[in-house]
C-alpha cells in the first residue's frame, strides 16, 4: 500500500520534517528534508523551562513546517518532542499552542522510545555486524544504544545534552582546559554505569547519529582531500586519526573562528566544542577502535516505525 507521511522531530536545538512516499515497509521516494534551528533550550534548559523567545522560535518554525505540509498534502503526520519538551515545565502550553495554530499534535516520548527510533533509523543506514554503540547528542540529552544488527540488547538516556553542558561549563574562547577538566569530571560523575555497560557489551564501533557527527564529517572531508574520506550521503566511516585531528582543531578554535567555518552550521558554531569533548571522552574511555557517522536518525526511525507497524 503506498502512503504518503510526514514525520517532525523536535528536538532541543533543531526541528526536523522529513515527508516521503512510501510503499508497504519501504520508502519509495524522499519528497522533502527541511531542518529549522528553533533553539528551543536557549536560555532555559538548565531551568527546565522554554523562553519566550524560544516559544516563539518553535512556533514560527512549526508554522514554516505546517505550509510545506500542506503543499505536499500527506496522509499521515507524526510528531515527537524529546528532551527540551520532556522537561520544560510549560510544555503543555507550548503543545497547545501548536495545535491551535498548526493543527499539528505533538506527542512527548520519553528517553527509551527516543533511543529505540534512533535505533531504527541507524540500522538502515549503516551494516551492524558487530558490536556497536550509537551515539546521539542532542541538546537536552544524549542518547546511547548498544546494539547489533539484530536488536537493541541497553538503551539509555542521559541529561548530558550539547546545550545543557555549554551552559554549565563553556566559559572560555578557545576552552580552556580547566573548561574541559570540569566536562570530564562531570562525565565521570554521570557515566558510570555506561563504562560498566561497555565492558559487558564491549562496542567496536562507534555510530554517531547524525547532529554535531555531521560536523565532524563536514570539517573532515574539508581538512583531508576526497581521496582519503568516502561519504555517500548516508554513512561515513573516519580513517585512522582523522576524527582526533577534527576534535584538536574544534577545541583550539575560537567563536569567530568557527562561525567563519562553513562547514559549521551556525546552531552549532558553539555546541560543537562540548560535542567534541563528549565524543572523544566516549571513545577514549570506552576504547573504541572504530568510528562512524549515520546521517538517519530519530526522524528516518520513526517513519520506518510507521511503515513497519
Amino acid at each position: 500500500m503506498k502512503r504518503r507521511i510526514a514525520v517532525l522531530d523536535l528536538g532541543t536545538n533543531t526541528f526536523h520534517l522529513l515527508i516521503a512516499d512510501t510503499v508497504n515497509s519501504r520508502i519509495d521516494q524522499q519528497l522533502i528534508v527541511e531542518k529549522r534551528d528553533a533553539k528551543l533550550g536557549e536560555g532555559g534548559i538548565t531551568n527546565g523551562f522554554i523562553t519566550e523567545a524560544a516559544f516563539k522560535r518553535g512556533i514560527e518554525a512549526l508554522r514554516s513546517f505546517q505550509s510545506i505540509i500542506n503543499e505536499y498534502n500527506p496522509d499521515e503526520v507524526h510528531a515527537v518532542g524529546t528532551a527540551a519538551l520532556r522537561n520544560a515545565s510549560n510544555a503543555a502550553d507550548f503543545i497547545e499552542q501548536v495545535k491551535k495554530e498548526t493543527g499539528i499534535a505533538i506527542e512527548i516520548i520519553d528517553g527509551g522510545r527516543e533511543a529505540e527510533l534512533i535505533y531504527k533509523g541507524v540500522r538502515r543506514a549503516i551494516d551492524l555486524s558487530e558490536s556497536g554503540l550509537i551515539t546521539d547528542i542532542g541538546g537536552g540529552s544524549v542518547e546511547f544504544i548498544f546494539c547489533d544488527k539484530h536488536e537493541v540488547v541497553h538503551k539509555k538516556s542521559y541529561p548530558i545534552g550539547a546545550a545543557k553542558l555549554m551552559d554549565l561549563f563553556h566559559h572560555s574562547d578557545p576552552i580552556s582546559e580547566s573548561d574541559i577538566l570540569a566536562i570530564h569530571q562531570y562525565l565521570d560523575e554521570q557515566l558510570n554505569d555506561l563504562k560498566i555497560n561497555a565492558h559487558i557489551f564491549k562496542p567496536q564501533l562507534l555510530i554517531g547519529s547524525a547532529g554535531a557527527f555531521e560536523t565532524f564529517v563536514a570539517l573532515a572531508i574539508d581538512k583531508f582531500n576526497e581521496h582519503r574520506v568516502s561519504y555517500d550521503g548516508t554513512n561515513f566511516f573516519f580513517q585512522n586519526g582523522q576524527f582526533h585531528s577534527v576534535i584538536n582543531d574544534i577545541l583550539k578554535s575560537t567563536h569567530a573562528e568557527r562561525e567563519a567555518n562553513e562547514a559549521i552550521i551556525p546552531v552549532r558554531v558553539d555546541m560543537i566544542v562540548v560535542s567534541a569533548i563528549l565524543t572523544s571522552y566516549i571513545v577514549d574511555e570506552l576504547h573504541i577502535p572504530e568510528i562512524a557517522m549515520s546521517a538517519y536518525s530519530l526522524r528516518e526511525g520513526l517513519l520506518f516505525d510507521q511503515i513497519e507497524a
